[in-house]
């Protein structure tokens, strides 16, 4: 850890760097002691209480089979059903005092440092060179993006992904709101993931999320003869305390960026990048161009 950057929470290496390596797994992996945990602690309270799953589940209005899927670890609760667990169970905060943890540990261990940076970050810039950015993408989108993992994951862990990925997207109800550029290459935006019906649904949004005033949506055309980023997507993350710290994901690694000579590599890029790609309104424009030859 920095020693003048103490609330981080990032430990690093000689070269400013933490890498998780060959344990990166990806986001909704659901199998994790903290769920685990609180599924035992949930299955005691109800029991201590006398309930069966399905008169629980009616209480807390949620079905049997969710109940069960909590309780076994598999799926992690959403914070609602933390609260009215608690309060049915009179569980007296034991429940809500894991609902935190729950958070962080409904993304994999690689990626847990840098979606917490990433709720708490002044600004965000992002760059696109594979698939939609997380932080734009629609249910249906991120559904079809983790359908086509290999090794193929379950449908229950697919969901849970999903719910995972859009749980990020808090981020835009925020106050004050956090500022975001996000460069996106123009192939990603032809690249029809779930059928052509599903990109034009994520085209559309991506539209609408870009009228926002703290966001900025950029296209990197595949006509351009000059770019600064081909090495693959990254995540500039501006903290409170005035830190800026990169993230760089890929083929099951990841990495995050402390040393200012990592990081002001990556800066070079996306401002090079950020001169090289569309503005936001001929952006806008193109996204819409794109739409209208469905």
């Amino acid at each position: 850890m920095m020693q003048d950057e103490p609330d981080t929470g990032v430990r690093t290496g000689e070269d400013g760097a933490t890498s998780s390596g060959a344990s990166a797994q990806p986001e909704g992996k659901a199998e994790n002691g903290v769920a685990v945990a609180f599924g035992r602690q949930l299955k005691l309270l109800r029991l201590r209480a006398r309930l069966e799953r399905v008169e629980f589940g009616k209480r807390v209005g949620y079905a049997a089979q969710s109940v069960a899927s909590f309780e076994q670890g598999r799926r992690i609760p959403q914070p609602e059903f933390i609260d009215k667990a608690d309060r049915v169970l009179e569980a007296g905060g034991l429940l809500v005092a894991l609902k935190e943890e729950l958070a962080r540990s409904q993304y994999p261990a690689f990626f847990r440092d840098a979606a917490r940076l990433e709720a708490k970050a002044v600004a965000l810039c992002v760059y696109g060179l594979y698939a939609v950015p997380g932080l734009l993408q629609t249910a249906d989108y991120a559904r079809a993006g983790f359908q086509q993992e290999r090794p193929l994951l379950d449908d229950e862990v697919i969901e849970q992904g999903v719910s995972a990925r859009l749980a990020r997207q808090e981020i835009y109800d925020r106050r004050p709101p956090p500022l975001l550029s996000f460069i996106v290459d123009e192939a990603v935006l032809r690249r029809p993931i779930g059928g052509w019906s599903l990109l034009y649904s994520q085209l559309e949004h991506m539209l609408r999320l870009g009228e926002k005033r703290n966001v900025e949506v950029q296209v990197m055309p595949l006509d351009r003869e000059d770019h600064a980023a081909l090495g693959g997507p990254f995540t500039l993350i501006d903290t409170a305390q005035g830190q800026r710290i990169a993230y760089a994901e890929v083929q099951g690694d990841s990495r995050l960026y402390t040393g200012r000579a990592a990081v002001r590599e990556l800066e070079a890029r996306y401002g090079i990048i950020r001169s090289q790609a569309l503005t936001p309104r001929e952006s806008s424009e193109f996204i819409e161009k794109l739409l209208g030859e469905k």
